[in-house]
């Protein structure tokens, strides 16, 4: 990938001063907010502590199968190689928690209901960011000319993460996530490669302290120490990433969670300051912020894909979908609904559904 190419960049341009290029940022600071970022920030390309700590969880196989996390190189780690001529990265975040939606421990101690990571509730967060994040270089290119940029929102080999606690929009917590002092963990995030060169904000403070909240509550144990993810025994890796059978000893710690986790977040004190999304497409669709285990069960591979269409959701497919709801199912009360929805996937054309759909089963005595 190349930065767009251009005739004059404002960069390259002898009027252009500092205190130009100072006056730009907080302009696109502006922009981005009228865009419906919550937060836009700046920061260069510079990751090394980050790609150390990469290639030593890359090192451990903590990544698991998710072998694109190991692909491209450095490409990762280092942005000027994977868009030559970056100098600046501009990091915005946009807020999703759907305030709407059925609230997350009324469904988690329900063992009957399925319950869904509040991100992939709504639309699918990809097309709606990039499409903001295009209209934000459109508004730049309207103000300065035509100048290099890329737009990526969890779309390319990004350490998105890291370039967002430089840009000073939030620290990485000791559940890898990225905190906000005063929004909370609720939020996406995008970035604008470009080769204009914009002041550098300040680097977010850690503020975890001496809490562990997170990794007392993770249901599998799957932080492993602070800022220590073990993505094997995550339950988002498990309903998202992973396409095999799920370890039989992970099964009983997933409980009735179907597509994600969400306890590290709902867990962490910082999230008492988040606020509802003012996105409207990030609302819950198809009653799956409320819906039982037996009803989505029951999907057929149209319902599914119909039902998740235009969602994070869909990416994982209906032999997935199936095979993690078998576990829930296995985790749910013995009650005649359970047991019969169990046995009518019990022929299923998937060896993947068949094998989950009888460990449930076993779990009930059947």
């Amino acid at each position: 990938m190349k930065l767009s190419s251009k005739s004059s960049p404002p960069n390259d341009s002898p009027a252009a001063t500092s205190a130009d290029f100072a006056r730009l940022a907080a302009q696109i600071k502006q922009w981005g907010h009228e865009l419906g970022f919550q937060a836009v920030g700046i920061t260069d390309t510079e990751l090394g502590t980050d790609e150390t700590h990469l290639l030593n969880w890359l090192g451990d196989n903590y990544h698991g199968e998710m072998q694109y996390m190991a692909g491209h190189g450095n490409k990762r780690s280092r942005p000027q190689e994977l868009v030559p001529g970056t100098l600046r990265i501009i990091s915005v975040r946009m807020d999703y928690w759907p305030g709407q939606a059925q609230a997350p421990n009324v469904v988690l101690d329900d063992p009957a209901r399925a319950y869904l990571s509040r991100y992939a509730l709504g639309r699918d967060y990809h097309k709606l960011l990039r499409k903001r994040l295009q209209k934000l270089a459109e508004r730049i290119t309207d103000s300065v000319g035509t100048f290099g940029f890329r737009a990526f929102t969890d779309s390319a080999p990004v350490l998105e993460k890291a370039i967002a606690q430089k840009a000073g929009l939030g620290w990485i917590g000791k559940h890898t996530n990225l905190i906000n002092r005063r929004e909370g963990s609720w939020f996406f995030l995008g970035e604008l490669f470009t080769d204009l060169p914009l002041p550098v904000d300040t680097p977010a403070d850690n503020h975890c302290g001496s809490c562990n909240a997170c990794l007392d509550i993770c249901p599998t144990r799957a932080i492993i120490a602070p800022y220590r993810l073990d993505a094997r025994r995550c339950i988002s890796y498990l309903t998202i990433e992973l396409r095999g059978p799920i370890p039989e000893h992970l099964r009983k710690g997933i409980g009735n969670r179907i597509y994600g986790c969400d306890d590290c977040q709902l867990i962490c004190p910082w999230n008492r300051f988040s606020k509802p999304t003012g996105e409207a497409d990030f609302n819950p669709r198809h009653r799956l912020d409320s819906s039982t285990l037996v009803e989505l069960f029951g999907w057929e591979e149209d319902d599914f894909l119909r039902n998740t269409e235009g969602t994070a959701i869909r990416r994982i497919g209906h032999t997935s979908w199936l095979r993690n709801i078998a576990v829930a199912l296995g985790n749910s009360p013995s009650e005649e609904d359970v047991i019969r929805a169990l046995q009518a996937r019990r022929q299923h054309p998937s060896e993947l559904v068949r094998e989950h759909v009888a460990w449930a089963l076993r779990q009930h005595g059947k």
